[in-house]
């Protein structure tokens, strides 16, 4: 049940309100005292702050925060993508647009706190640094979660998309300022659309598997829900976790721009540049397996890649992966799969299974 909608308390009670330099980030904040204080908190774990523009996965944000004793001092989010605005800001601060999260331990201690942390940073202009800050003052430090995404991002975030880290999808900022996740559709039909696959099944959304189908030396690389990648040479998973540089940084600014590796999109490449497609439906098969189809974005253009045997996907137009129906309980756990496809054919099979005792990658 959510908490009742309430207006902020008037902050020009506040004896240093006459030297705050952002009052409304200080609200903001200041919602965390506020809502603890309304009472209803006795079946409270946790209290989780973001922002307007942002997703939030919430069976997956659940799950997670499963893993922390709540009754202890958390304080859960992550750093920004981009190194500029965490040097802006702060390297030690969640930002609040991709969303973090607070133990009711914590809030507990900070809630006779609050006031005088506000007294002690009254020129603070963002109520995220404000929120670390206090944290820090108790001896709490962040703790990072990779599924929260601040996105300070612009352009196509589809490289980063398709070689998501491995864990739990949890939150996406800032889709006012990127293209629409998916080819043909605007910002509201892709969100509308990703969340097709997670109704399905959150704990898989975006997860990256990697296999091969040795007859032809092609790489697979599915983000399960969101895209499906066919490269013409066999790559390793190290070389495929590392997202393509699609997208352009939050501030012209000059490198390192990023707080992750990337790898620049080969695009008149044959032998590197991928076949790209993305998610069109899904479905439940038989019961004990989900159905996911992606359809190819655009021709490719590019001849075969002739140093590994001139074995073109062009004919590919649709790639469908077969995954269990049960949740993906394990966080972390590297899956495999079997490619099946017959030379000539328009579509090709892929079928995620857990990986065997010794598998060897390419």
């Amino acid at each position: 049940m959510s908490p009742r909608f309430r207006v902020n308390e008037d902050m020009t009670k506040l004896k240093v309100y006459p030297k705050l330099v952002s009052p409304n980030d200080v609200r903001i904040y200041h919602s965390i005292l506020e809502t603890f204080k309304l009472g209803d908190d006795k079946d409270v774990r946790w209290y989780v702050m973001g922002d307007d523009d942002t997703v939030f996965f919430v069976d997956n944000l659940v799950e997670v925060l499963e893993k922390y004793d709540h009754t202890k001092y958390y304080y859960i989010g992550t750093n920004s993508e981009s190194i500029k605005s965490n040097f802006d800001f702060s390297f030690e601060m969640g930002f609040g647009g991709g969303g973090y999260a607070l133990s009711y331990g914590l809030v507990e201690a900070l809630a006779t706190r609050i006031d005088d942390c506000i007294e002690r940073y009254p020129y603070f202009r963002v109520s995220d640094i404000l929120s670390a800050s206090c944290s820090a003052d108790l001896g709490v430090d962040l703790t990072i979660e990779k599924g929260i995404h601040q996105i300070d991002l612009r352009g196509d975030i589809s490289g980063l998309l398709s070689s998501h880290p491995r864990s739990p999808l949890l939150t996406l900022h800032h889709f006012d300022t990127v293209n629409p996740i998916f080819p043909s559709k605007d910002r509201s039909e892709s969100i509308n659309h990703l969340m097709k696959a997670a109704n399905v099944d959150q704990s898989r959304l975006l997860q990256q598997t990697i296999c091969y189908h040795r007859q032809t030396n092609w790489s697979f690389s599915i983000s399960w829900g969101y895209s499906a990648h066919i490269y013409e040479s066999l790559f390793p998973r190290s070389f495929l976790k590392k997202p393509l540089e699609t997208f352009r940084p939050w501030k012209d600014v000059r490198p390192p721009l990023y707080m992750f590796n990337t790898r620049w999109p080969p695009y008149v490449d044959p032998c590197g540049a991928p076949h790209q497609f993305f998610l069109e439906t899904v479905s439940s098969g038989d019961g004990e397996e989900v159905v996911t189809s992606y359809t190819r974005s655009s021709a490719r253009n590019l001849p075969p890649c002739s140093v590994n045997g001139n074995h073109s996907a062009d004919a590919i137009s649709r790639i469908q992966v077969f995954s269990p129906a049960t949740r993906r309980k394990e966080a972390g756990r590297v899956e495999c799969c079997d490619v099946e496809y017959v030379s000539g054919k328009d579509s090709a099979n892929v079928k995620l299974r857990a990986c065997m005792k010794g598998e060897m990658v390419a």
